[in-house]
């Protein structure tokens, strides 16, 4: 029997994933930070990336949160201070700065334009192991967790890409490098991961870079993005078929008092199109919370609206 030869050399020529891998990797991981932090009892430490050339950095609020030094070091071997500019542990995101010269960074992408299936590659710092990178794909999206505030996220993006201790705050990119998810959680022994989408970070954090926190309206709702059939958007007379579909509802919220149900269809809020979660956020930081706001909806086929008085989100 002759048995076959072992190539002493391994090939040079990767094969098309390994290039869209190694590719995404080798953009993102200069603007990715090693976080490490000193509190009043012991220490910490996370993942960022630099997203603008003057020093702003993402990375999760918890990660930071009442935090009394900050340091970051980058890949080119840079051990810098950082200032915490803002964090919002409701949607586990902070902003940082750190003040050095020629500063690599990444682009935020749209996150909107994910498709389950698509690939993603995550770029962190598991326990302590600087710039690793793993791969998958986008396993689900919409998803609703709890951030460690216990208050829940919307619009998740669920990924089997393997994230570890340390690898939050770090960059989830696709296939061109550009951010689409802010890696923040993991289930232990189920193979899922966790990402808020970038939609959310790009809106949270020019929030926190300008006011330093985010004041927020808070119905007490948890909701996912859905797509109405073309039919049901005729007969309500719809230009758009993007909604929200409520999942639960918080007992005593406002969204209980106002009398919304889980399985309604929101479709406007004082007219303006919900065409999904990060609109209904968007929305939330910007009105006035002493007066009260009209939402329209769809329950059982039967077109409604509902008048809600949201309260400010306390953090």
């Amino acid at each position: 029997m002759v048995l076959p030869l072992i190539p002493t050399e391994y090939p040079t020529e990767l094969d098309p994933y390994s290039r869209a891998v190694t590719a995404a990797a080798e953009r993102v991981s200069p603007a990715v930070v090693s976080v490490e932090t000193r509190g009043r009892r012991r220490g910490g430490n996370g993942s960022g990336f630099v997203f603008t050339p003057d020093g702003f950095v993402i990375t999760n609020s918890h990660v930071v949160h009442d935090a009394q030094r900050i340091g970051v070091a980058l890949l080119d071997g840079r051990e810098l201070p950082a200032t915490l500019i803002g964090d919002d542990p409701h949607s586990d995101l902070a902003v940082l700065r750190v003040d050095a010269p020629d500063l690599a960074f990444a682009s935020l992408g749209n996150s909107s334009a994910l498709r389950p299936g698509q690939l993603v590659v995550a770029v962190g710092n598991p326990y302590g192991l600087a710039y690793t990178v793993t791969a998958g794909v986008v396993s689900a999206l919409g998803r609703s967790l709890r951030s460690q505030s216990g208050r829940l996220m919307d619009n998740i993006i669920q990924t089997d890409a393997a994230l570890n201790p340390g690898n939050s705050g770090g960059p989830l990119v696709n296939a061109g490098g550009e951010v689409i998810g802010v890696n923040t959680a993991v289930l232990p022994g189920q193979g899922l991961c966790f990402a808020i989408a970038s939609d959310t970070a790009k809106h949270v954090a020019s929030l926190l870079m300008r006011d330093g926190k985010v004041r927020r309206g808070y119905l007490g709702i948890a909701g996912q993005d859905i797509v109405l059939g073309a039919a049901a958007a005729r007969r309500l007379e719809l230009d758009d078929r993007r909604a929200i579909v409520v999942s639960s509802i918080e007992p005593g919220s406002p969204s209980d008092t106002a009398g919304l149900q889980a399985g309604d269809v929101l479709l406007a809020f004082e007219g303006e199109a919900l065409t999904g979660v990060d609109a209904l956020h968007k929305i939330l930081t910007s009105i006035d919370l002493s007066r009260p706001y009209k939402l329209d909806l769809v329950r059982k086929s039967e077109r409604m609206s509902r008048i809600v008085l949201p309260v400010e989100s306390a953090e």
